[in-house]
């Protein structure tokens, strides 16, 4: 059975989180992307309860009516804050200073690599789903002669200051058309807009583009088991910088490639998925 229920961290944020599973199992922590929520997870909770772990999923930094800081002071979205959330929802959770497994999709990937970059000794575990290793993505994007900027465009008109207001207008035709063209349900697209579609959440959730340009972070090589999953229709993420992210990884790697399946890989393709981040995290138990 999922509970949705709020954590307060010692930040003294408080997370809109669904939690499933019995206390005292193993930590799974699930951190969505843009323009997406906690109820990406929605599939995979259940799955990940019944295998008898304690699944985390929250609505993140400023998806959180609870831990909205202004948007306006982009120092409140810069990136060790976003990785500093994931460790102190983990404590929220019960959790403090144990061992954990972690799962982040999109930009929810990104603070995943920065926790595992950061925190290696606190990860049993990393999957990361349609979000390559950041000096991969790095790389991909300053070829020339690739095809990763164009993939990419969207993030510099995130930058744009009437972007927040043009994505919810008319009842956020544009977040529901533009930003979920790929195949996702309308029952998911609603779930979403439903913590996006408003002007507070969504400049707070924008804010994370335009306090973190260029992917950033300092980041290295990987020290935690990885498990990298996208899909062969994914149309912002290329497969140059998904498959150069093994070379950023020292530790066991695998890359899964879902055929027909795009960005939103647990909008399009949760049952699998699910499956994949349960065996990688059987093979790296706590």
């Amino acid at each position: 059975m999922v509970e949705t229920t709020d954590l307060e961290t010692r930040s003294r944020l408080t997370f809109t989180t669904d939690v499933a599973g019995p206390v005292g199992g193993d930590l799974v922590l699930l951190l969505h992307g843009f323009p997406e929520s906690r109820h990406s997870w929605r599939e995979a909770l259940p799955a990940l309860a019944a295998a008898g772990y304690r699944a985390v999923a929250p609505d993140q930094r400023g998806y959180s009516p609870g831990a909205r800081p202004d948007p306006a002071d982009l120092s409140n979205y810069a990136f060790d804050k976003l990785v500093a959330d994931a460790i102190e929802i983990a404590a929220a959770a019960g959790y403090d200073g144990r061992r954990f497994h972690l799962v982040g999709h999109d930009w929810g990937g990104q603070v995943s690599w920065g926790v595992a970059n950061a925190h290696p000794g606190r990860l049993a575990s990393l999957t990361v789903l349609s979000r390559p290793h950041p000096l991969s993505f790095r790389r991909a994007l300053a070829k020339p002669d690739g095809d990763q900027k164009h993939r990419s465009r969207h993030h510099g008109k995130f930058l744009d200051a009437d972007t927040g207001r043009l994505l919810i207008e008319d009842n956020a035709r544009r977040l529901r058309e533009g930003l979920f063209g790929q195949d996702v349900s309308r029952g998911a697209v609603e779930d979403h807009v439903s913590i996006l579609g408003n002007a507070a959440a969504i400049e707070a959730a924008l804010a994370w583009y335009r306090s973190n340009k260029g992917l950033s972070g300092d980041f290295g090589t990987i020290k935690v088991p990885t498990l990298y999953i996208g899909g062969d229709k994914d149309a912002t993420v290329g497969p140059d910088a998904a498959r150069g992210t093994g070379e950023f990884v020292s530790a066991a790697y695998a890359m899964e490639v879902l055929p027909g399946v795009g960005h939103f890989v647990m909008d399009q393709a949760a049952g699998r998925a699910t499956e994949l981040m349960l065996a990688h995290m059987k093979k790296h138990p706590v």
